[in-house]
């Protein structure tokens, strides 16, 4: 196996060149700014101190580099990761406690464990239990339940919970005690952070810079919102007056260590990683394949599972916690211009500066500043207007979409995410349950068969045509045959059915058994049981069982060589134009294809 198979760095740096880095460096300057408040908050939003949001934003970055295929996505730490983080933590330790952290980083250590092995054993395919509908309601849900969850920190007030059920209550009741500085710095963060995020730009334009200069200005909105609040809390002594403030942070780099190595608690923490592995995965992999597309790249499933595998090792033993690939700085480094992972390099020593020279003036930065700036972001991934569309679109994953959402908001984030893909599953096993099966007829003057509920087709008196359009397995053997039996019943003269299996993908066991069931009873009828247009992969199967010996009938290479067969009386001959374009085609050697 090529080494460079795990290792893409070895591909893209033989071509780096110095034009590259130019590019990766000025999207790294860029990165940096945008990810200095967010991994701040984002930390605080998981329950830990905000430098070990800082932490997380160094080797992570550097690991991805190294074994991520995406060359833009910018990884670290996110929104909906830090939810599911504190949701796991807080019923555990107290937040920001030697313990919390600790155990932080051991789900980030498992979460890093679980992502690699599913690269080496390419189990990628787990993240497609995640539907579009459920993650994309998860996501909407999990971005209303951190604006609500943030207020306490606008309000300068305390309430916690895991639910809108929690922590509206105590909101409520913590009116009275609202601090109004804090409130008037929370909203004035916010009005900034919102109008610098759709007006500051335009604006910058209209003065005369160039729109990429105008939308780098723009993406720094929130390192002027946290300056200004800074310098306004040490001038005024806010502090002193009841705002809250990040306080001391610690300054220089994180030392390596080992997380709290704690099998019993490894166990408990086991089922949140894993749903922060696959829910990260799924987010990281949907903003890479994006990104890609535009600039037809591609980027390997397996290759950014180890990515992510090795970025949350990192942030385990760096004193971080889970982190993945972040939609908003992901679009923002490849709008920058980012060539390759080197941006993420590069952004890594950006922070590991600020690590080591800027945490001391951060002292007065208020938590209500990291609460606005937790909210614009989030706010902007909430798309109710989704489960609208699916709804329309589709009841049943409009049903699980909306039973995500009530559960993330009413339950809690592992909760709801859990009770949205156990319905989506349900639902797909009832609907694959009752496949759609019609009885078709041959369109006239053509050898195409139809529904003959649809379209005006000729039926033969003796043969049935039943066209199954849905794999053969165990939740709708039993269908088949109760819908074959009720067919059979209602057409007294038929002695031929032809199950047109063009829809079929699989026939597994228990639908084997049903099939054979089917053939036995048919005979007791007097009907014989064909099968016609199987596809190639089953007729493979079917010949690793005996049914082909024992089943008495034919199988035929399409339906209309199938009533040409068996009641050739019935079969209409195609128009003499459809004959010569027939003869035109290049024909097969007969293999079921």
């Amino acid at each position: 196996m090529k080494l460079s198979r795990w290792l893409p760095c070895l591909d893209w740096g033989r071509r780096y060149d110095r034009a590259s880095a130019t590019q990766d460096g000025l999207a790294a300057l860029i990165v940096t700014l945008m990810l200095i408040p967010q991994s701040l908050a984002y930390a605080m939003l998981a329950g830990l101190p905000p430098v070990t949001g800082l932490y997380a934003s160094i080797l992570p970055l550097l690991a991805y580099a190294l074994f991520g295929s995406s060359r833009t996505l910018a990884v670290g730490p996110v929104a909906v990761v830090s939810l599911m983080t504190a949701a796991a933590l807080a019923p555990l330790f107290p937040a920001g406690s030697a313990e919390y952290i600790g155990a932080a980083m051991l789900l980030a250590l498992l979460s890093g464990l679980l992502l690699a092995a599913m690269a080496l054993l390419r189990l990628g395919f787990l993240a497609n239990f995640l539907s579009h509908p459920v993650v994309s309601g998860f996501i909407s849900a999990s971005g209303i339940l951190i604006a609500v969850g943030q207020l306490k920190h606008l309000l300068g007030v305390s309430a916690s919970g895991e639910s809108l059920r929690q922590i509206l209550p105590q909101l409520w009741q913590s009116l009275p005690m609202m601090h109004w500085q804090t409130l008037l710095i929370g909203l004035l963060s916010l009005a900034w952070l919102w109008w610098a995020r759709g007006r500051l730009k335009p604006l910058l334009q209209r003065l005369g810079l160039s729109a990429p200069m105008a939308g780098n200005l723009a993406k720094a909105g929130p390192v002027l919102a946290i300056v200004v609040a800074i310098v306004a809390v040490s001038l005024l002594q806010l502090d002193q007056a009841g705002v809250k403030v990040v306080g001391a942070i610690p300054q220089g780099l994180p030392g390596l260590t080992l997380p709290t190595l704690d099998l019993g608690l490894a166990l408990q923490l086991l089922p949140a990683a894993l749903l922060i592995s696959l829910v990260g995965f799924v987010e990281s992999i949907s903003v890479g394949q994006t990104l890609a597309a535009k600039r037809r790249q591609r980027i390997e499933p397996d290759n950014e599972l180890l990515g992510l595998g090795a970025a949350n090792l990192s942030s385990a033993f760096s004193g971080g916690f889970p982190v993945t690939g972040g939609f908003a700085r992901s679009v923002v480094n490849h709008d920058a211009g980012a060539q390759t992972p080197m941006a993420g390099v590069f952004t890594a020593a950006g922070i590991a500066l600020s690590v080591m020279l800027l945490t001391p003036l951060l002292h007065n930065l208020p938590q209500a500043v990291l609460a606005a700036t937790i909210i614009v972001a989030v706010l902007s991934l909430v798309d109710l207007g989704s489960l609208r569309r699916t709804w329309r679109y589709s009841r049943q994953d409009g049903a699980a979409q909306l039973a995500t959402i009530l559960g993330v908001l009413l339950i809690g984030v592992e909760a709801g995410i859990l009770l949205g893909v156990g319905l989506s599953l349900l639902l797909f096993l009832w609907r694959t349950s009752q496949p759609h099966m019609a009885v078709v007829g041959q369109v006239p003057g053509s050898e195409h068969f139809r529904n003959v509920e649809r379209f005006a087709v000729i039926e033969s008196p003796s043969v049935l045509s039943l066209r199954v359009d849905e794999s053969l397995y165990f939740p709708n053997a039993r269908y088949l045959e109760d819908r074959i039996g009720e067919l059979i019943a209602n057409r007294p003269l038929v002695r031929h059915l032809v199950l047109m299996c063009s829809g079929v993908n699989l026939i597994d066991a228990s639908a084997l058994d049903s099939l054979e069931a089917i053939v036995e009873r048919l005979r007791t009828a007097g009907v014989q049981l064909h099968l016609s247009e199987v596809k190639g992969p089953v007729m493979d199967q079917l010949r690793r069982s005996s049914f082909l010996d024992d089943f008495g009938g034919q199988v035929f290479i399409s339906q209309f060589q199938a009533l040409q067969t068996l009641a050739p009386q019935a079969a209409q001959q195609p128009l003499e134009h459809d004959r010569q374009r027939a003869d035109a085609q290049p024909h097969s050697e007969g293999k079921i294809l």
